[in-house]
């Protein structure tokens, strides 16, 4: 019987369920589309390319990790490193001397900027001349000596170059001209330059420290014995890869791809999934609700309350499979969409493929059916179990207040999210910008179960102003009065909008906004010398500093350093700054509010620390702090000064010979210069671009060399609010239509009474606005409940709400709620009073 009645509804009844399917299919392809990016971001991996005929390969790991206590059990904390972590060089010599290893080559890597005759090449010492394979050997002339270079074969053709020819090359350890010795074999990794192996040691700018060790094993000798060997020689001085994660020693991007892709899966993707299941959820319930009546006749022929739940079960076991599965393809494209923008943005490596697998799908199939059936049993519940006359009353007439149990609910989610918005005040940036999302949600969950009351609020505050439009209005005030269910399942829709899109998009522009201004107040220099390449050549600071017209050239060095705060493991970009600290004050201006930033350098262990970093290590001017440098090595400099402009510049500053061996490539990235006084601001700028052969610009050019974690970052909000705004304003459109079609039977009364159309299109309009201005309303103090502790953490600003953001925002709301209801409305209003109401008979 349940499933016949089930079936006759799907079929018989297909408007009721049309709201229902869009929802699932909508949230089915949300979290298609987030699932798809957690499990390629668990799976990514590559083939080795370089290392493909070395069976074992020894590095350093690339990632911090600290260990805590969590009640019996031990958790591991991981953080990848900012900049390449190295290995000893020592440790070659230790495994060349085991008895299963043939050869032990280190491998090590420094980029070679593209000079006159030659491109860009990749620098690397002889003895890792063979690591690629048989194949990668000298096929003209002989071995580097101390002033010569070997190149790849492709690579001195195409520059016309021969065996006792001389090329100019800048590393990061200097720049000189060195004689072309011999050439090797094409390389599939690119162009190559193979120095003498002290040559290259000090070239690479990390004398003593190497990329990895490539390990060949005796005849004989399995991989695996092989590796065992290797693991323990080297114990916790390195790690051991064999197989595809050799290929994450050659292409370190591969981590940061991963946690880029799980962060967004996972991070995101779980509050696009708790927003999905709650839109759905909300939905079903809107459309079981909507069905009181239906479900008070069935009791009155003799229904049972169980097999009304096993109607709306086999209900939801119809239509919530067929729709989940049709949100797999929108899902698929939203996830290769998303993909393919991360890819053209570098944060993966273009080689990485999106991992497609069945279990996304089976989690969105399930997810949906599991919130349809929850959320039809939760709406079902009472009607089910009230006796038949009870049920016909409260189909007709809605109760006059919600539940106790609801209530109750509704205030502890609500004082979760203000109790969630202090914690986050309290924590850096990135730990408060992680719980803004929660802090939503639970202010979501308080407005779902709390949405009569604030209904009811509504009415009686916009009651009296709506009273004055006339008949109309005083109509929609008197709905609005009467239905407060209905009308705050049609505000909660638009408080989701609100606050999601609010919370997101107003956090980026804070940081945007936050970011330019300590550029522009910070960044006191008259000129910016930046590079192209990777870097710019060791020097260029010094020799800035003797062109005429110059008073001083600083040359930065832009970094990242770990830290650990609260049992969390953070990254915080960093400058190296290079030169004489007294002269740092004439090109950053960075607001200091305690000890000086001209004390920086004149010990190598010191660091100076933005207030939101200093914050968060709890530290203050003369303390030593726990951090990691770039590569992984641990530190504990001293603080000798705090200062205010760190976003957009950098969080701390160190001096730039405590961080120059801790890069991936040991390049300035900028050199700041400010003019003497009385120079010619053009002339200077002319006289540097000549000396250092780089674009100059003014303090703007700081700005474009910006922080690329920022800017994924500042990326993703975007796009997580156009994903999580646009399925929320679908939805909030789909439940308005819900609502004015389920009135069928109100606007036929209103129709025989004797109301014009004008008058009913009037009402609707006037309901539409204050569903539109009360979800507003609300959705902005949510907004702005999170936003204030968050935009503190992150920014140490207020929030920032540009009207262009605003304006947009709350006219498209306003939109949406009249486009929303003045379609369905004019539908209704097509058909005759008398048919209107003997459709609902």
């Amino acid at each position: 019987m349940t499933n016949g009645l089930a079936r006759s509804s799907v079929r018989f009844r297909p408007a009721s369920f049309v709201g229902t399917l869009v929802a699932l299919l909508l949230g089915a392809a949300v979290v298609v589309a987030c699932g798809v990016l957690l499990q390629t971001g668990l799976t990514a991996s590559l083939e080795p390319t370089r290392y493909a005929h070395a069976p074992v390969v020894v590095a350093a790991e690339q990632a911090v990790k600290i260990e805590q206590k969590v009640a019996d059990d031990t958790e591991t904390q991981e953080q990848a490193t900012p900049e390449r972590a190295r290995t000893d060089a020592a440790l070659v010599g230790r495994l060349a001397g085991l008895p299963g290893v043939a050869a032990a080559r280190p491998d090590t890597a420094f980029p070679l900027p593209a000079g006159d005759r030659a491109p860009a090449l990749t620098g690397r010492g002889f003895a890792a001349l063979g690591i690629a394979g048989p194949g990668d050997k000298l096929v003209e002339g002989r071995a580097p000596g101390a002033n010569e270079v070997v190149l790849d074969a492709d690579t001195a053709h195409a520059a016309r170059l021969a065996p006792g020819a001389s090329i100019k090359l800048t590393a990061p350890g200097g720049t000189a001209d060195y004689r072309i010795s011999g050439l090797a074999a094409a390389q599939r990794t690119g162009p190559t330059a193979w120095f003498a192996d002290a040559t290259a040691d000090r070239l690479s700018g990390h004398p003593g420290r190497i990329d990895a060790v490539a390990v060949q094993p005796r005849e004989g000798v399995s991989t695996a014995a092989l590796a065992a060997q290797v693991r323990q020689a080297v114990g916790n001085d390195a790690r051991t890869y064999t197989g595809d994660g050799r290929a994450t020693v050659e292409h370190p991007a591969l981590g940061e791809a991963r946690t880029v892709l799980m962060g967004l899966g996972g991070t995101f993707g779980g509050y696009a999934t708790m927003t999905a299941i709650f839109v759905v959820m909300s939905t079903v319930a809107l459309a079981t609700g909507q069905r009181a009546r239906e479900f008070a006749l069935l009791r009155a022929i003799g229904a049972t309350p169980r097999q009304i739940r096993r109607t709306i079960a086999a209900e939801a076991m119809l239509v919530a499979p067929v729709a989940a599965a049709l949100g797999i393809l929108p899902g698929l494209a939203l996830a290769r969409w998303w993909f393919g923008q991360l890819v053209e943005r570098g944060a993966v490596p273009a080689d990485i493929r999106l991992d497609v697998g069945p279990l996304p799908m089976l989690a969105a199939v399930l997810a949906c059916t599991l919130a349809a059936l929850t959320a039809g049993f939760l709406a079902a519940r009472r009607p089910s179990r009230m006796r038949a006359a009870q049920a016909l009353g409260e189909a007709a007439v809605e109760p006059p207040r919600p539940g106790k149990v609801r209530t109750v609910l509704g205030l502890v989610f609500a004082a979760g999210g203000v109790t969630a918005a202090a914690v986050a005040s309290s924590l850096d940036g990135t730990k408060a910008a992680q719980i803004a999302m929660g802090v939503v949600m639970c202010f979501m969950l308080a407005v779902a179960l709390l949405g009569p009351w604030l209904a009811r609020a509504a009415a009686a505050v916009l009651g009296v102003p709506l009273r004055a439009g006339g008949a109309p209005g005083s109509l929609a005030a008197d709905n609005a009065r009467a239905n407060a269910r209905r009308l705050a399942s049609a505000i909660t829709p638009i408080v989701l909008v609100t606050a999601f899109c609010g919370t997101l998009l107003v956090l980026q522009s804070t940081i945007r906004h936050t970011s330019g201004e300590n550029v522009r107040a910070g960044v006191t220099a008259d000129h910016v010398i930046g590079a192209t390449g990777p870097g710019l050549p060791a020097g260029t600071a010094e020799r800035a500093a003797r062109v005429p017209g110059v008073d001083t050239a600083v040359g930065v060095l832009r970094t990242g350093v770990v830290y650990e705060t609260a049992g969390q493991l953070g990254t915080a970009p960093v400058l190296g700054v290079d030169g004489d600290p007294a002269r740092l004050p004439k090109v950053l201006d960075l607001g200091v509010r305690g000890g000086a930033l001209a004390d920086l350098g004149r010990a190598p262990d010191t660091i100076a620390l933005s207030t939101t970093l200093a914050d968060a290590l709890g530290a203050r001017v003369g303390d030593r702090v726990p951090l990691w440098l770039g590569d992984g090595t641990a530190a504990r400099p001293a603080v000798v000064a705090v200062y205010d402009r760190g976003l957009g510049v950098a969080q701390a500053l160190l001096p730039r010979a405590a961080v120059a061996a801790h890069v991936t490539a040991g390049f300035d990235s900028q050199v700041l210069v400010a003019d003497a006084p009385g120079a010619d601001p053009a002339a200077v700028a002319a006289a540097l671009g000549a000396q250092a052969g780089a674009a100059v610009t003014d303090r703007a050019g700081f700005v474009a060399r910006s922080d690329k974690d920022l800017e994924i970052s500042g990326w993703a909000n975007t796009v997580m609010a156009a994903v999580l705004g646009g399925f929320a304003a679908v939805s909030a459109a789909n439940t308005l239509v819900m609502t004015v079609l389920d009135r069928r039977r109100e606007v036929a009364l209103l129709r025989l009474a004797g109301t014009t159309r004008g008058q009913v299109r009037g009402m609707m309009r006037w309901e539409a606005l204050l569903v539109a201005s009360t979800g507003l309303a609300v959705g902005a103090v949510i907004a702005g409940l999170t936003l204030v502790p968050v935009a503190r953490g992150v920014a140490n600003a207020a929030p920032y709400v540009p009207p262009m953001l605003a304006l947009p925002l709350a006219a498209g709301a306003v939109l949406l709620c009249l486009a929303a209801t003045g379609m369905p409305v004019r539908a209704l209003l097509r058909t005759r009073p008398v048919v209107l109401g003997a459709a609902r008979q």
